[in-house]
């Protein structure tokens, strides 16, 4: 090991760390008007999903193709909050049952279904957000890692997962919305989430909400239980003959990553104002694979820097060129994994790591220049 691998960020880390801090709080706030800033806000969103596929991807080599599963499960349930809100029934008296989501009432149902009245509460919403998902993503990681289910079978289940969660929701129109999904979105405990104050303030809480996120998969990462998950990646059987239940480790780190898209889409919700179906299936899913993968899935900063300018050059293409971004999105995803396997992070820890590395230890005066120098993979380092 290196020696920085027992702090919990490496001093290289801390300047990616801070520069992003750097970029969210300060540079983007004050250079962009009130709509871009809120697009930038939706891309953050993205970053929490990223930030999960790292854990579960990169660390615990488990490739979920359905990350938009969870990602759409949080989103689902603020936005059912939101719309239980708006659908008071003073705000809803032209409709034949006043009080009920309007998207109900056009389906002719005339009471609220059962499973919708506990998001009545903000506590309870604010606790199925993480608590719906995660359980889930348990369920499934249960019945598919005590099967020892991995590899490429598990992430062809994982997208068909998406599959049939979008179908399902499109197909239940009068209780989920339908192919609009659900919109109309106005109040969070009474304050309007519609005016740009509003989307500056979330936009905010999503940068600090984000940051909260790298802490904890840092901590998790930087663990013993981390290392664990690494060697796991690595050696599953060694692990397994050494006395580990590899399937509960799997199902933790699917679990983790469930719950860090599902914070993600619950902030989106509230950050654009709807949720749709559209955000649930097999390409968005597929899509946050790609945000990791040109990142660097080996390493969080990579994966949060990696959402955030594919989703930047996924608008910039679409509003230059509307016929052919989709071409161009696909040349830059193939171009950046041709050039540089470990994704942007890696191209940061083989060029710009070692140089600030051997400027931090001039500057305390400690350790080797010379190793200082040698290029190391990205964030993660192999288990003892």
């Amino acid at each position: 090991m290196n020696a920085t691998s027992n702090r919990l960020f490496s001093p290289a880390e801390f300047v990616g760390l801070a520069v992003l801090a750097v970029i969210i709080f300060l540079i983007l706030p004050t250079a962009l008007d009130n709509f871009r800033l809120n697009l930038f806000g939706k891309y953050l969103t993205y970053a929490f999903v990223a930030i999960g596929l790292v854990l579960c991807w990169g660390a615990g080599g488990i490739l979920s193709l359905g990350q938009g599963v969870f990602f759409g499960l949080g989103g689902y349930c603020m936005a059912m909050f939101l719309k239980l809100e708006a659908s008071s029934p003073e705000n809803t008296a032209i409709q034949s049952t006043p009080g009920i989501p309007d998207f109900m009432d056009w389906n002719q149902l005339t009471e609220l279904p059962w499973w919708w009245e506990p998001f009545h509460s903000l506590t309870f919403t604010l606790i199925a957000v993480v608590a719906v998902p995660v359980a889930f993503a348990f369920v499934i990681g249960y019945a598919m890692f005590t099967r020892r289910v991995g590899g490429v079978y598990f992430a062809i289940i994982t997208q068909s997962l998406a599959a049939i969660l979008t179908i399902l929701i499109i197909g239940q129109q009068g209780y989920t919305g339908g192919v609009n999904g659900i919109t109309d979105l106005r109040t969070l405990n009474g304050w309007d989430i519609r005016t740009d104050s509003a989307k500056d303030t979330l936009y905010f809480v999503n940068g600090g909400l984000l940051f909260v996120c790298i802490l904890l998969a840092q901590l998790i990462r930087k663990s013993k239980l981390g290392r664990i998950l690494i060697a796991m990646r690595d050696q599953e059987n060694r692990v397994r003959f050494s006395g580990y239940d590899v399937a509960r480790f799997k199902m933790f780190v699917f679990c983790a990553g469930a719950g860090f898209a599902a914070v993600g889409g619950a902030m989106f919700t509230l950050q654009v104002g709807f949720m749709s179906p559209t955000l649930v299936g097999i390409v968005p899913s597929i899509e946050m694979v790609i945000f990791c993968a040109v990142g660097g899935r080996l390493s969080i900063m990579g994966a949060v820097y990696g959402a955030l300018l594919v989703n930047l050059a996924k608008t910039t293409l679409s509003e230059s060129f509307p016929e052919l971004w989709l071409l161009g999105l696909g040349a830059l995803f193939i171009g950046v994994v041709m050039a540089f396997p470990n994704g942007l992070a890696g191209l940061y820890a083989e060029q710009v790591q070692p140089r600030l590395a051997s400027l931090w230890f001039r500057m305390r005066g400690t350790g080797k220049p010379e190793d200082a120098g040698r290029p190391a993979a990205p964030d993660l380092e192999v288990a003892e």
